[in-house]
């Protein structure tokens, strides 16, 4: 756990006025950021260069994880609404960090969304995601998720396992009538048996 204690990013624009349509952080976005913090140490060891935000709202989270991991990273941050994305760009003013908001649907040619968002099991665009996480995540990579119960987190994490990436349980805590996760995930080390 890092010892350094870092501070709730400014987003007093998030929902309100201009981006009164975009989404304000909330108990799913605090948690992420608890569970960020937890591993800022393990994160500062990654020195990514790339970190990407499926679905950033008002960027908070990606605000947050650059004052973290700092300036040496690109952190990409995509949304299918271009409030959002301008939103996210007000976020990254407020607080100092460099944030490249892109308007898509997921990642790459149709874009993305929120990541914990609609449908079935509130899993359509997750379900939509989850097949990109393996090819997108480096060796060295971490993936974090946010999910609640209905989104049936014991399959995402085989699904995922099927995949090559084991998951670690960050943190949970109950958020009104959900049980809010975050799950991250890291390639599986392949084994002594298979290296030989």
């Amino acid at each position: 756990m890092s010892s350094l204690s870092y501070p709730t990013p400014l987003y007093a624009h998030a929902g309100r006025g201009r981006f009164e349509d975009v989404y304000e952080p909330a108990e799913d976005s605090f948690l992420f950021i608890d569970a960020l913090e937890r591993d800022a140490d393990e994160l500062q060891g990654l020195s990514p260069s790339v970190c990407l935000e499926v679905g950033s709202g008002s960027g908070v989270v990606s605000a947050f994880l650059a004052s973290v991991v700092g300036s040496s990273a690109l952190y990409l941050c995509t949304d299918v609404n271009s409030l959002a994305a301008s939103c996210t760009a007000t976020t990254a003013t407020c607080n100092n960090v460099a944030l490249q908001p892109v308007i898509t649907d997921l990642v790459g040619r149709s874009g993305i969304e929120a990541a914990w968002a609609g449908g079935r099991r509130g899993r359509e665009v997750i379900d939509r995601f989850l097949p990109m996480v393996t090819q997108l995540l480096s060796n060295q990579g971490l993936f974090y998720l946010v999910t609640i119960v209905e989104n049936c987190p014991e399959e995402i994490i085989r699904l995922l396992g099927e995949g090559g990436l084991t998951a670690v349980p960050c943190l949970s805590r109950r958020a009104h009538n959900e049980r809010l996760s975050v799950l991250r995930f890291h390639r599986t080390p392949p084994s002594r048996a298979l290296a030989s």
